[in-house]
């Protein structure tokens, strides 16, 4: 197993192209073409976790957070994210990092927040906008069928974590070939026109290599006629944040007490509490400011984020209970989440990695401490 390979399933779970602008996901370090030792899963990438990799014979390295996050203009080994890369570098340590990819995702950070919060009946809280995608192309009657069974194999009409089936066959018996379609070759070499139907489906964006492949690879004719657009449609599956409820309601300092020991941590920073039945919660793991009136909108009776600054606690004005429970602490989850996946996936696909070589980082990296 190569570590492109391994790349390529975490793809599956978290697609990077619903990675944020900013972001720098995806292998920072390495060459995706080495084969994996073993895979050790962690939350940051520091000095310790490149040395633990070493010692438990790891190869690559599947972080949430990215080391490299602007550009390195030299590797002296000056700070510590040099250091990292560096020692990475000469020990043939491989770096791949998921980052927002796996925020964005259905089931990812914030999916596991809700999951140890107990809370139900979830939905995205920011919805991301423009991954959502139609295809459009003209098929020979008698050939429609095929090309639609296998385009809803590459994963046409799913959307999200559910199927969200858009399919459709238009003009069928009515229309023949224009400028838009190219006529099939026939035995002889002449060329001719054989009625169509449009076929139209949607798909995520990251799908849109597969579904091409697809397309050309199971339309008669030799030339493919198509056409591809973004949808307006906010992707109701993708997206940061999500939105959960409890069965019942719960009492504020009962809320911020379950809160703290479900999320495992020291400290829970807060607004004032408003004497009211927290029913409705919003959560997003890491820096969650942006996302406060998204969460006012939303009619969320709490916010679960981090890094709340002092100002930032003036806009729950009365209406929201906020709780900054820790940037570490929103995200401590991830690696247990991300094991979970990989050694269910490598088992069926590798199983001579599976025997304790798929490991979650036992080094605790939160650069925060409590008195």
């Amino acid at each position: 197993m190569k570590v492109k390979n391994v790349i390529t399933l975490l793809d599956e779970f978290a697609p990077l192209s619903y990675s944020e602008d900013f972001d720098n996901t995806g292998l920072l370090v390495g060459d995706e073409n080495a084969k994996v030792s073993g895979i050790l899963v962690t939350l940051d990438t520091l000095e310790t976790i490149v040395d633990e990799a070493i010692d438990k014979k790891c190869n690559l390295i599947v972080s949430f957070h990215p080391i490299i996050f602007s550009g390195l203009k030299k590797i002296t080994g000056s700070d510590y994210v040099q250091r990292v890369v560096k020692k990475a570098i000469k020990n043939d340590i491989n770096i791949f990092a998921v980052h927002t990819a796996l925020d964005n995702a259905w089931n990812g950070v914030n999916a596991m927040i809700c999951e140890k919060l107990g809370l139900k009946n979830r939905s995205v809280l920011i919805p991301q906008k423009n991954t959502i995608k139609k295809l459009v192309t003209f098929v020979p009657i008698k050939n429609a069928e095929e090309l639609r069974e296998s385009l809803f194999k590459a994963g046409a009409g799913s959307i999200g974590n559910y199927d969200n089936c858009s399919f459709s066959i238009e003009g069928k018996g009515s229309f023949r070939g224009n400028e838009n379609s190219n006529p099939v070759l026939g035995n002889r070499g002449e060329l001719h026109f054989e009625d169509e139907i449009q076929i139209g489906v949607t798909f995520g964006k990251h799908l849109q290599n597969k579904i091409l492949q697809a397309l050309f690879e199971n339309h008669p004719y030799e030339e493919v006629a198509y056409e591809i657009t973004t949808l307006e449609n906010e992707n109701q599956h993708i997206g940061m944040g999500m939105m959960g409820e409890f069965e019942g309601g719960m009492d504020e300092i009962k809320f911020l007490k379950y809160l703290k020991d479900a999320m495992q941590t020291d400290c829970v920073r807060h607004s004032k509490m408003l004497q009211k039945k927290i029913k409705k919660v919003a959560v997003l793991g890491g820096s969650g400011s942006f996302a406060i009136e998204a969460a006012k909108r939303a009619g969320a009776d709490a916010f679960v984020s981090a890094d709340f600054k002092y100002h930032d606690f003036f806009k729950a004005e009365n209406t929201i209970l906020f709780a900054d429970i820790g940037h570490y602490e929103s995200e401590q989850f991830t690696k247990e989440l991300l094991h979970s996946f990989l050694k269910k996936k490598i088992t069926n696909f590798a199983p001579s990695l599976s025997a304790g070589k798929v490991l979650v980082s036992q080094i605790n990296t939160n650069p925060i401490s409590y008195l």
